[in-house]
């Protein structure tokens, strides 16, 4: 049996337009000056907590006194009703996946994404029904780039890491992969910059090229 993983936001799912209406929305309620979709690009891959630690950072002795945690509840309760309101599938995804699947291979996803967000999401683009499961980053004691957050979305899948290929288009990913000991491909058409790809097995132009990579990194037993 062979698993393919992947990354959700950058990868599946360009979520950047929903993600950066959000930060604006949380940094005009405490009065702090709004951030281009270029800088919330930049603060996407590490988590919920984290993009908005980097928000607020990003507006320097203003932000000083927030607490990052009640901001981040804030976030949560921003996003959470509009996550899909602008976001759409990268081209090709849902053909890849379901290619893939026909294949024979089991499908998965591991986020630093919330996981009840991510099936939210998930579920409103149609492509649960083509996975066996979602590792979130609330999900295991860690997230990625620690191996463990890879490891458990691939024994919730019930997959062998030998037969699993993780695809991402952040650090992030390439990381989790090479500490869990898998193979990876670096999805360039995401919000990584290239330097994010070393390390990774192999990259890809397209989600629609992601199979035959797949298939070359962990062929089929016949």
């Amino acid at each position: 049996m062979r698993l393919a993983v992947f990354d959700l936001d950058g990868t599946l799912i360009d979520s950047l337009p929903d993600l950066a209406d959000s930060v604006n929305s949380l940094l005009r309620g405490y009065g702090l000056t709004e951030q281009d979709d270029g800088s919330v690009r930049g603060m996407i891959g590490d988590g919920v907590a984290v993009l908005v630690q980097r928000a607020l950072a990003r507006c320097g002795d203003a932000a000083a006194g927030i607490d990052r945690a009640e901001a981040t509840k804030r976030f949560m309760e921003i996003y959470g009703p509009r996550a899909t309101e602008r976001s759409r599938l990268f081209p090709g995804v849902k053909d890849a996946l379901t290619c893939m699947r026909d294949e024979g291979w089991r499908l998965a996803v591991c986020t630093n994404k919330p996981v009840a967000a991510a099936h939210d999401i998930l579920d409103t683009f149609g492509l649960s029904d083509l996975l066996v499961a979602v590792g979130g980053g609330d999900s295991f004691a860690t997230r990625k780039p620690d191996p463990g957050h890879l490891l458990g979305t691939i024994r919730m899948a019930g997959g062998d890491v030998s037969r699993s290929v993780m695809t991402g288009d952040h650090a992030n990913d390439i990381r989790a992969a090479s500490g869990a000991g898998a193979r990876s491909v670096f999805a360039e058409w995401g919000y990584g910059v290239q330097a994010f790809a070393e390390g990774a097995s192999a990259c890809a132009a397209c989600m629609a090229d992601v199979p035959a990579i797949a298939a070359r990194l962990v062929p089929a037993v016949s």
